[in-house]
């Protein structure tokens, strides 16, 4: 037999790699949450966070995760405690652990490619601190919310014109004004 017709094997650490990514796409969450916050300089800070769900009985999945990324933790979900979720919240460890997997194993075949493009992009874009200024923190705003734009999942509390028109203003509530109209001065 000769070696053109050997089939290529996968490393066992190769293989599990592979079926996370399959894992993610079925059970994985890639969210960004818009808090208001009042100390935050515009009224509102961006945060990125990565989940996958599962029930206890099926632990070792998420322990296999925070193999893979080498960080994040396990905990119950909060109401439910017979589900477990492995959640990476620190943005660093997105960029460094997160990003580069989703780019290898996830964006070449995922079915959610815009979201998870757009995630990245939000990432990234905090890593540049583009949101430091209101333009920039606009713009992330704009991209987080469009990350589920078919309404699945649970609904934004406030509608972008407003957390945007919070934000293009200084973020100083103005009752007088109503946010479509201070979205458009």
């Amino acid at each position: 037999m000769g070696g053109a017709n050997q089939q290529e094997r996968l490393s066992k650490t190769e293989a599990a790699r592979w079926f996370l990514a399959g894992f993610i796409e079925g059970e994985g969450s890639f969210t960004v949450s818009i808090k208001e916050h009042p100390g935050a300089k515009y009224g509102f800070y961006v945060d990125p966070e990565f989940f996958i769900y599962q029930h206890r009985s099926r632990r070792r999945i998420l322990e296999l995760a925070r193999e893979t990324f080498g960080t994040g933790r396990i905990y119950p979900k909060p109401g439910n405690p017979e589900v477990l979720v492995f959640a990476i919240t620190c943005r660093r460890s997105l960029r460094e652990k997160v990003l580069p997997f989703v780019d290898k194993y996830l964006l070449p075949f995922t079915a959610r490619r815009r979201q998870v493009e757009l995630f990245k992009a939000i990432v990234l874009a905090l890593e540049r601190k583009d949101h430091h200024s209101p333009a920039g923190l606009a713009r992330i705003v704009e991209q987080a919310y469009a990350l589920n734009p078919d309404g699945k999942g649970k609904e934004r509390k406030r509608p972008l014109p407003e957390v945007l028109g919070r934000i293009l203003r200084g973020h100083t509530p103005d009752p007088s004004t109503p946010p479509s109209a201070a979205q458009a001065a």
